[in-house]
């Protein structure tokens, strides 16, 4: 993370997080939102932060993109991959 990500709020790293993953990985916000099963504008609104995801939703994306919540969250810039049970 650069400085001025490290003064955002904790909730600016996730957003960040998802929106770049979404990105590296091809993906449209649609397709990420099929993928968890809610309407893209739902999808949209996590990414530009107007709603708060569940911690399922988190669980699903770093599944989804096989990086640890701890990265998603901005915890971590280590992506280590998802457990796998």
């Amino acid at each position: 993370m650069t400085n001025a990500e490290k003064k955002l709020p904790y909730h600016s790293y996730v957003l960040k997080r998802i929106a770049h993953l979404r990105k590296k990985n091809n993906l449209t916000q649609k397709q990420v939102a099929e993928y968890l099963g809610i309407r893209q504008q739902t999808y949209s609104e996590y990414e530009r932060g107007r709603s708060v995801m569940h911690i399922e939703t988190l669980l699903s994306l770093a599944r989804l993109y096989n990086v640890s919540v701890d990265y998603i969250c901005g915890a971590s810039n280590l992506k280590h991959e998802f457990p796998k049970y």
